[in-house]
């Protein structure tokens, strides 16, 4: 993509309010646009980033049969009453509809729509097991929207559910989701400092896991065991001696929640009389597991993780809008311009993704804006790297040749 066609511009001020590290480097990049609190636009990069990261989170839940279906925003209140949860969950957007007089809320989760809907394709054992996952919007009536795209009122994410035939199926299953959690936090550029985490079970079960990627900007209090990568959240520590795979002493610290998964074993089903027939004839209530990543707020996870102060950072390459970033110096001049366009164009023909700044700006400002943008790879083409014979990459001076050998691999 050509710079000089994006109709976004990078912006040198936000506003004070926003306290948070990656809602200043998202906003200043022009990767979002707030319209109130809580609630974000994602411009064409930032939406090239969300596209990244729900790719990945795809790919891996696809790698754990999950089968991906789009689910309602808008739901009766009368499966929320059949759970109980209509009046008890505080951040429930309700309304009445203008014409029919009638009670829906906006989904802030979706066990009430998922549980019903495989009522109606579940009879017997033979029909299980499997998971079924969706990317949607969701909507929280949250307190205070704080922290830029960590905690917003509107926001995006992947809920996977898995119906099983027994306690011990449920068990396993868990265990790959798990195994899946990590692979996506690896491929995201955050595996390194995101611990799976105890944390309470609430009404489901003993305990639930989430994943807390550590940052001392972090909501969560945490304690930590740094061989084993396990933590315990500060709501449950007072259950735990020491880290729940080893023993070890652990670390407090602070993290961002970046994911969590539940073990719902029957508390839906009973609701909805979600149950099969077993080879035996017996009727058994269906066992379910919730499994959710926020895309979003991965977005504003891996922002602070790799930001550098309020001007710069560098995104992970499965994550970043583009893998090469362009930028023609010295515009006016006819070889440099040829050059850039030349390279422009045969990286693009092998696939890469090129964001190319054909802008007719200050150096100084191709520069500012590109720290900002934080594209992995910067390529810059000048009057003076031709005159060395090349281009410049990573502080260096290379041909051409070579360079499309580095990045076309």
């Amino acid at each position: 993509m050509r710079q000089s066609q994006l109709f976004t511009k990078t912006r040198k001020d936000v506003s004070k309010s926003e306290e948070a590290t990656n809602a200043r480097i998202l906003l200043k990049a022009g990767y979002i646009d707030q319209l109130m609190a809580g609630v974000y636009t994602y411009l064409p990069l930032g939406y090239r980033v969300i596209r990244n990261i729900e790719r990945i989170v795809r790919e891996e839940m696809n790698a754990i049969g999950g089968q991906e279906i789009l689910m309602p925003a808008l739901h009766p209140k009368s499966v929320w009453e059949e759970t109980g949860r209509w009046d008890t969950i505080d951040v429930l957007y309700r309304f009445t509809t203008h014409y029919t007089g009638m009670e829906v809320a906006l989904g802030s989760t979706h066990e009430e729509i998922v549980t019903p809907t495989a009522k109606k394709f579940v009879a017997s054992y033979k029909d299980l097991p499997f998971a079924t996952y969706q990317i949607q919007t969701k909507f929280r009536d949250e307190k205070r929207a704080k922290s830029g795209v960590l905690r917003g009122r509107e926001f995006i994410m992947k809920d996977l559910y898995s119906f099983h035939t027994s306690e011990e199926d449920l068990d396993a299953y868990y265990e790959k989701a798990i195994e899946a959690y990590h692979r996506v936090y690896k491929r995201l550029g955050i595996g390194s400092t995101t611990y799976k985490t105890y944390a309470s079970g609430g009404t489901f079960s003993k305990y639930s896991h989430e994943f807390q990627t550590l940052s001392p900007v972090g909501e969560d209090t945490v304690y930590v065991c740094h061989d084993c990568k396990i933590g315990v959240n500060e709501e449950i520590i007072h259950e735990m001696d020491g880290c729940p795979e080893c023993g070890a002493k652990l670390e407090q610290t602070t993290a961002i929640e970046a994911g969590n998964i539940f073990k719902l074993k029957t508390k839906f089903s009973d609701s909805f009389g979600l149950s099969f027939t077993d080879k035996d004839g017996t009727e058994k209530p269906v066992y379910m597991g919730c499994y959710g990543i926020g895309i979003s707020r991965a977005m504003g996870v891996i922002t602070e993780f790799f930001a550098e102060g309020d001007s710069k950072m560098t995104w992970p390459e499965e994550v970043a809008p583009f893998k090469v970033h362009i930028l023609a110096l010295n515009t006016d001049k006819e070889d440099v311009m040829n050059t850039a366009e030349k390279l422009y164009q045969d990286l693009s023909s092998t696939g890469t993704e090129v964001l190319y700044d054909d802008r007719d700006e200050r150096p100084g400002s191709k520069f500012s804006d590109a720290d900002l943008i934080g594209i992995p790879h910067r390529v810059v083409v000048s009057s003076r790297s031709l005159e060395q014979g090349g281009v410049e990459y990573n502080g260096e001076v290379i041909s051409l040749p070579d360079l499309l050998t580095k990045l076309s691999a």
